[in-house]
């Protein structure tokens, strides 16, 4: 008897003890399904590492007064691993809400001030090296400016005209549509192409094999060594001039310009005929009264610390201008005084101010593009009669190059009698100016769209 008590005294602890353990089971399991509803699966903390670009370094090491109210400084970091494409900022948001609706979790909004634009270029480090201007010439046309004794007979030697067209590398059916049309060569008339060295050699394999056979071809290719970006578009303003100073002293006129322009040089030699060379003589599309552009998404985009006054000195757009080798030749030496600017437009008219030389427009110069008539807005747009009187026209492609010159050049074209076109200052208007603070200066789409 005593000992089937005791047996049931067993049981029944046993029993308590497996239905104690069950119930404490049950509750885990409890626990941790609620914790999982509720987004606990991650830790409550977090530490992202962000990893700057080497713009974002350069400005918040340099502009640190300013940048230090927005965000902290960030230390440089350096990276083994290779880069990925950057991913834009809506496929970034996006996907971030896409993961948090999975988890369940709903995005905080972050508070403070964001983070400003960060600019596309390397203004600290530009200022850094601008005193380095002087690079070596890889290819030299010492010959050019030498007129040939067929060509000098009977007249003088002196070259007229030198025409030099700004190009990169890459761009070789560009350089030869400018051979073929405005850009071929004549009496008295000779033609360089300024480039300087490929950023990216990648993207152009034996592109000095290529220049140096079109150079041998051709013999108009000017090459330096220093890279051929947009902002080192001053440089090779820089180096041009004193190649002129050495190579071509007597050279009476120089048209300088884009490969992606149509240049009307029968007009630009009528024009010339009545300006003197040993005088100064610099005319384009003008543009005065200029603001920088502090906004950082445009291409133009110069922050105060680089060039801190209000408005910019009368420049040239850079499509193409005219001026006299007397001209040329002061340029080269005042260019010289001036410190180096990342816009070379601008930059060009800082010299012509330096030297006191006041720039003159000529409506014929259109280096923003031809506006489409209000009055007859259903008119042919690529019509050769609105180029017939022109200069420059500026932005555009090949094909276009090609055709307007055959167009210009076909002895059926005609065309009503038009009035020529007077010269004149440019000023920017000021109902474009009231409440506009930045104006961007890119360049527009001309008169060449079909409907």
């Amino acid at each position: 008897m005593v000992m089937l008590r005791r047996r049931r005294c067993y049981v029944k602890g046993d029993v308590m003890c497996t239905m104690l353990l069950l119930l404490l089971f049950f509750l885990l399991l409890y626990a941790r399904q609620a914790l999982l509803s509720s987004g606990w699966d991650k830790p409550a903390w977090r530490l992202d590492i962000l990893r700057p670009t080497s713009s974002s370094r350069t400005l918040l090491g340099t502009n640190r007064a300013k940048v230090a109210q927005g965000a902290p400084e960030l230390p440089p970091c350096e990276h083994k691993s290779k880069r990925t494409q950057p991913k834009s900022k809506a496929q970034s948001k996006s996907k971030a809400k896409s993961k948090s609706r999975r988890k369940g979790i709903t995005p905080t909004k972050t508070t403070g001030a964001p983070l400003p634009t960060l600019p596309p270029f390397d203004f600290v480090g530009y200022l850094r090296e601008k005193d380095n201007r002087n690079f070596r010439l890889l290819i030299d046309q010492p010959q050019k400016c030498q007129l040939g004794e067929s060509e000098g007979a009977g007249e003088s030697r002196e070259l007229y005209m030198l025409i030099a067209v700004k190009s990169v590398a890459a761009d070789f059916d560009k350089r030869q549509v400018v051979r073929r049309t405005w850009g071929k060569e004549g009496r008295s008339i000779r033609t360089v192409f300024l480039l300087g060295v490929p950023k990216n050699r990648t993207a152009l394999p034996l592109w000095d094999q290529l220049l140096t056979y079109e150079s041998q071809t051709f013999g108009d290719i000017l090459l330096w060594d220093f890279e051929d970006t947009f902002f080192n578009l001053t440089l090779k303003e820089t180096h041009f001039l004193e190649w002129i100073n050495r190579t071509c002293p007597r050279v009476k006129f120089v048209f300088k310009g884009d490969a992606d322009v149509y240049v009307n040089v029968e007009n630009i030699l009528e024009m010339l005929q009545s300006e003197k060379s040993n005088e100064d003589l610099f005319i384009g599309d003008i543009i005065v009264n200029a603001k920088p552009i502090r906004r950082r998404t445009s291409k133009y985009y110069v922050p105060e610390f680089v060039y801190g006054s209000a408005l910019y000195p009368s420049y040239a757009g850079g499509g193409g201008f005219v001026m006299s080798g007397y001209t040329a030749r002061r340029l080269s030496a005042s260019c010289q005084q001036v410190e180096l600017f990342p816009i070379d437009d601008v930059f060009l008219g800082m010299c012509l101010q330096l030297i006191g030389i006041k720039p003159s427009r000529h409506q014929g110069f259109r280096t923003f593009g031809i506006p489409r008539p209000s009055a007859a807005p259903h008119l042919q747009t690529f019509d050769p009669c609105f180029y017939r009187e022109l200069m420059v026209v500026h932005s555009l492609n090949v094909p276009q190059i090609w055709l307007m010159w055959n167009l210009l050049h076909d002895p059926k074209l005609s065309c009503h009698n038009r009035s020529r076109l007077t010269s004149g200052s440019f000023r920017w208007r000021t109902s474009d100016l009231k409440g506009e603070e930045e104006t961007d200066y890119e360049e527009k789409g001309v008169f060449v769209t079909h409907d």
